[in-house]
């Protein structure tokens, strides 16, 4: 029976998981651990807290090992996270001595892969659109940032996922009161270029409150004060559903776009909400097509390491 160890390195914590891949091509997911991601000053040292754990499966006895990080992937092994202290570089030989068969992957890229897992199969349906609808899926979602990725079905070799760094780019505002806000996030953060990063995500949620209300609360204590007529739950699920569009569109996601990361699935009701749907379906042009896109809401907490073991899987399956 093979082993995967699959990871999902994020800003915040540090997920790694033992699967085992059965005769039958399921996955069996043995046992998880998360690590808080600043309490290790490098790669290797959070290898080593792991190995110190009461982890199941030690990194060097896996069959292969699906390391999904929070950052651009370079060269297939390397990646400087933006919101991580420290790189990670798998073709030294410090980790290839601890991770003999290991793969670099952009953390959205495994948030694509999990649609296909069993953690995908059991999403959250949002908008109906047209069910069993074929073609490019749309995978999105905001937790420290926003992550975006793309999962095109392949003829005979399963699934191929592209990543994204769609997150940097700008925040579309379209009236007086929303440029008053972009001014206001440019004031607070002092940044320049207000990106999706800012706007869709925990410190967005910060923000809104804050524009709206005065008050500046962490993100957390802002979702605890959502009633159905929070002004700020109200602008929140707008822009939510405005990246959703715009992205659904870039890439014409006619199989369907997935919501993933951790603002949405503590938060539903954003997505629940009435401005999410009609902002989502707003378009001059292709309201038609974004009617037939089915939105679907994966909120397992470990849909990342199911993601990075489905990788796994196909690589076994294809050699």
């Amino acid at each position: 029976m093979k082993t995967i160890l699959a990871a999902d390195i994020g800003g915040t914590n540090s997920r790694f998981a033992h699967f085992q891949m059965g005769g039958n091509g399921a996955l069996k997911l043995v046992g998880t651990k998360w690590l808080p991601t600043a309490e290790a000053d490098s790669f290797a040292k959070l290898l080593e807290q792991l190995r110190g754990s009461d982890f199941t499966l030690p990194a060097n006895e896996a069959d292969i090992a699906v390391i999904a990080v929070a950052g651009p992937v370079e060269h297939g092994a390397y990646c400087a996270p933006p919101y991580i202290s420290w790189d990670i570089d798998l073709s030294s030989k410090e980790n290839k001595k601890g991770l003999p068969r290991a793969y670099l992957i952009n953390d959205f890229v495994a948030q694509a892969y999990a649609c296909r897992s069993p953690v995908g199969k059991s999403a959250r349906v949002i908008l109906a659109g047209e069910n069993g609808a074929a073609g490019t899926i749309a995978v999105l979602g905001a937790g420290t940032a926003l992550g975006k990725a793309i999962l095109v079905p392949v003829p005979g070799h399963g699934f191929l996922a592209l990543p994204s760094e769609g997150g940097h780019a700008c925040f579309p505002f379209i009236s007086p009161r929303e440029f008053a806000f972009q001014e206001f996030v440019q004031e607070k953060s002092g940044q320049k270029h207000i990106t999706g990063n800012l706007v869709v995500s925990g410190r967005g949620l910060r923000y809104i409150h804050w524009f709206l209300s005065g008050e500046d609360l962490e993100p957390k204590d802002v979702g605890a004060r959502f009633t159905p007529a929070s002004e700020t739950l109200a602008w929140a699920a707008k822009f939510y559903g405005r990246v959703c569009r715009d992205y659904a569109l870039e890439v014409l996601a006619l199989g369907g776009l997935y919501i993933a990361g951790g603002l949405a699935a503590q938060n539903p009701e954003m997505l629940a909400h009435a401005n999410f749907r009609g902002e989502f379906l707003n378009s001059p042009t292709m309201a038609h097509i974004l009617a037939k896109i089915p939105v679907l809401l994966i909120d397992n907490q470990d849909s990342g390491l199911w993601g990075a073991a489905f990788l796994g899987q196909q690589i076994f399956h294809q050699c």
